[in-house]
């Protein structure tokens, strides 16, 4: 017996909102794929160019990443290149993390090969229709972030 269903996924910004996102994030992944880099690596990336050289808890708390994934994403970023870790001269059982030569050299091309994606992604949507996007977008970020973990289901429950 089929069930119909009055609920059609398309016909919600957010079906369109998550499919975006999963073509942005393939597109970005093929493209930093070559220069050595992934989209996860972004985070780590970017808080070692702003701050230099951190301890391994530091960049927990500066790249918002739980210790268990960050630990393996290190070592895959360690066995590309990426970064360095040595022992913390103060502490020794600590790790101080340190962007490469190589991974400050990607990093520009990364940048660069991002904006084309995003470039691709935008085209022949103009600057008022590109505000509005971003406008509505943080909306619905806000109204998603204000409603915890605490509260998940709260909403849809009887």
């Amino acid at each position: 017996m089929k069930i119909k269903s009055d609920w059609n996924p398309e016909s919600t910004p957010t079906f369109w909102i998550n499919h975006a996102s999963r073509l942005i994030m393939r597109s970005f992944e093929r493209e930093l794929r070559p220069l050595g880099f992934g989209m996860a690596y972004l985070p780590v990336v970017m808080a070692l160019e702003e701050s230099g050289p951190m301890l391994q808890k530091d960049l927990l708390q500066r790249a918002r990443i739980e210790q268990p994934t960050m630990a393996a994403l290190l070592a895959r970023m360690e066995r590309d290149g990426v970064i360095a870790r040595k022992p913390d001269p103060i502490d020794s059982r600590a790790r101080r993390i340190s962007l490469t030569a190589k991974g400050r050299s990607r990093l520009g091309a990364a940048r660069r090969v991002m904006s084309e994606v995003v470039d691709v992604a935008l085209a022949g949507i103009d600057a008022r229709e590109r505000a509005a996007l971003m406008s509505v977008l943080r909306r619905l970020v806000t109204n998603l972030s204000e409603i915890g973990d605490e509260h998940a289901g709260a909403r849809i429950r009887p």
